[in-house]
């Protein structure tokens, strides 16, 4: 049964569709679910807190149930908007590479560190971000992966879902080296660039980053943090200076 499987039976209204329109119809047609499973939850709230209410004398204790009922409710829709909004990239709704972006210059451009977006070496590769600062140089690229997604390495070896990952290390891993090669032969600086993938959706292990076959995969929230972990005074000023100049000189800009 070519394209399917002869165990789960063909739905029409889902053939020919991408994994994130999927899930997105799957999420409008749960809505009702979630308003049943929140009021449950609400309601187990409200006990909770008539319930303390009598144990501790607090006045007017249905008050106090209406006001736990009200902020049980609140905290699950967050969290439910919240882990929607992380398939964000995934499902096409946000781009990556601005939020990635907007980031690494709110932390990191105060530091002294300079931050290039969209840069290319002409016939060769392409990555969203090259920073580079007083701790040495990175490249960071985006990623999208959908909530189901396992991130995790084994053996040094770095999987992604049940797939191995090998392809993409490679590639952040060359990309890495490419542009090193250009700026060393433009400046006369010794540098090693360390590719990082800013990881949207998917699911990493506890802390956010796994390293695994020369790349470190992460949340967006943690890129700047992981790149000021790094001992400063491996570039001076000067240095950062006219490695910021010959990379915007001799790299292409994407636009």
């Amino acid at each position: 049964m070519p394209g399917g499987s002869i165990y789960v039976p063909r739905d029409d209204k889902f053939t020919g569709q991408s994994p994130p329109q999927m899930y997105e119809k799957f999420w409008v047609e749960a809505s009702k679910a979630r308003q049943r499973s929140r009021a449950v939850k609400a309601g187990f709230g409200a006990v909770a807190g008539f319930l303390l209410a009598l144990r501790f004398s607090i006045p007017a204790p249905v008050v106090a149930a209406l006001v736990f009922a009200a902020g049980t409710a609140a905290v699950d829709l967050f969290l439910v908007w919240r882990a929607h909004e992380a398939t964000g990239v995934w499902r096409g709704k946000r781009k990556g590479e601005a939020i990635t972006g907007r980031r690494l210059r709110r932390s990191l451009v105060r530091h002294g560190y300079m931050v290039l977006n969209g840069r290319a070496v002409r016939g060769k590769t392409s990555i969203d971000h090259l920073v580079i600062g007083p701790g040495g140089v990175w490249i960071i690229d985006n990623e999208a992966w959908g909530p189901d997604i396992d991130i995790a390495t084994y053996n040094g070896r770095l999987f992604l879902g049940e797939k191995y990952g090998s392809a993409v290390a490679k590639g952040l891993v060359d990309a890495a080296d490419t542009f090193a090669e250009v700026l060393v032969r433009e400046t006369g600086i010794q540098v090693e660039i360390e590719p990082l993938l800013s990881v949207h959706g998917g699911v990493l292990p506890r802390g956010g980053k796994v390293t695994a076959e020369g790349l470190t995969l992460l949340k967006p929230s943690l890129v700047a943090r992981h790149i000021r972990g790094r001992e400063g005074g491996v570039l001076s000023k000067e240095q950062v200076e006219l490695l910021a100049r010959t990379a915007a000189r001799e790299l292409h800009k994407l636009t």
